[in-house]
């Protein structure tokens, strides 16, 4: 483990170099590349340079000659330095564990009503603004990208951009349905439904991330339309773009400029087709990671959150959190950190 620790000593080096060369200080892309890639090993580098510092506090205990009382001060800084370094050792583990590359990207979010009619589309809308105010504690900005309402309020369907250092690695954990059980304002007797909405988070891909021919797409312009079929565009301004080999159609009509809604689309379609190649490359490799905290599994019924008893369950870690309120108001930080530590655990088992 110290000699891995010791390696990234020596990448870490190295990018510091990198910095200085003005090949690269004349390519932002690429000092921001390096520049995050610093900013993660930081952490590590401090720890390796603490650890050295017991080795030598260690050695120092034959260096000191016959001096009775410099011998004694020695030894007791040797033991606490050998007691230091097993807590370092521990310390190293999280930070050698390998992050997943996306953690850094934005993200592609979607919210869609499932089961439950009305009360699913109305908890849609109230996951959408669950997220819209994480985001906006975390000093994200999220973009609506394309949305659909439903005729007697929340939403059928959401798509959005959220842009912000890390927003992946967070959100990841968000994947899969969320339930919600408690009585509608509608329900005169008092009953407890259920009903459920998906949420899919999407690592924005660009371009260099995947390559789509354009001979694999057929684009579909139309007229865009508000609830109930009404017109809200007199031209031709939603695209709806299919990719033929896989069948993923992606459509966006918010905007009135049929270049930004193709734009738009493509942005969905990348980040997509993206997602889909790295399921297919975890399930090849047989890694697991489609078992694991954070794998993105849709169908997987991850949430419930219970009005009557105020609380919030994820079922992956058979965790409660209370104050559901504040949890719809974007207070997800608790449950967010609950699930990064045993993604943390599960990936060191695994090492």
């Amino acid at each position: 483990m110290i000699n891995k620790a010791r390696t990234l000593a020596k990448e870490y080096a190295e990018l510091q170099n990198q910095m200085q060369d003005p090949e690269v200080l004349g390519n932002p892309k690429k000092i921001a590349k390096i520049g995050k890639r610093i900013s993660d090993l930081e952490p590590l580098i401090k720890l390796i340079d603490e650890y050295e510092k017991c080795e030598k506090a260690i050695a120092t205990v034959d260096e000191v000659g016959d001096d009775a009382e410099l011998k004694v001060l020695a030894e007791e800084e040797a033991e606490e330095a050998k007691e230091r370094m097993v807590q370092i050792e521990e310390e190293m583990k999280v930070h050698l564990i390998p992050k997943d590359p996306d953690d850094g990207k934005n993200v592609i979010l979607e919210v869609r009503a499932g089961t439950g009619g009305e009360e699913a589309a109305l908890f849609a809308g109230e996951l959408l603004r669950m997220y819209l105010r994480f985001t906006e504690e975390q000093g994200w900005k999220m973009q609506v990208l394309s949305k659909a309402d439903a005729d007697s309020g929340g939403l059928k369907e959401v798509i959005c951009e959220i842009q912000g250092d890390g927003a992946y690695g967070k959100l990841k954990f968000e994947s899969g349905v969320h339930r919600v059980q408690r009585v509608p304002v509608t329900e005169s007797k008092g009953r407890l439904h259920t009903s459920a909405a998906t949420v899919a988070i999407l690592p924005e891909a660009e371009e260099v991330d995947v390559k789509i021919n354009p001979e694999d797409l057929r684009v579909d312009v139309f007229r865009s339309s508000g609830p109930g079929g009404q017109s809200v565009n007199t031209t031709d301004s939603a695209v709806r773009i299919t990719h033929e080999p896989t069948g993923i159609t992606v459509s966006c009509q918010d905007e009135k400029s049929q270049h930004k809604n193709k734009a738009r689309a493509m942005s969905i379609l990348r980040s997509r087709l993206y997602a889909a190649e790295q399921e297919r490359l975890s399930k090849e490799r047989g890694d697991m990671r489609l078992g694991q905290i954070g794998s993105g599994d849709r169908s997987e019924k991850i949430r419930t959150y219970n009005y009557p008893q105020d609380r919030v369950t994820d079922h992956r870690i058979g965790q409660n959190f209370s104050n559901l309120p504040g949890i719809l108001e974007g207070n997800l930080s608790g449950i967010i950190e609950a699930l990064k530590e045993k993604e943390q655990e599960e990936k060191m088992a695994g090492e």
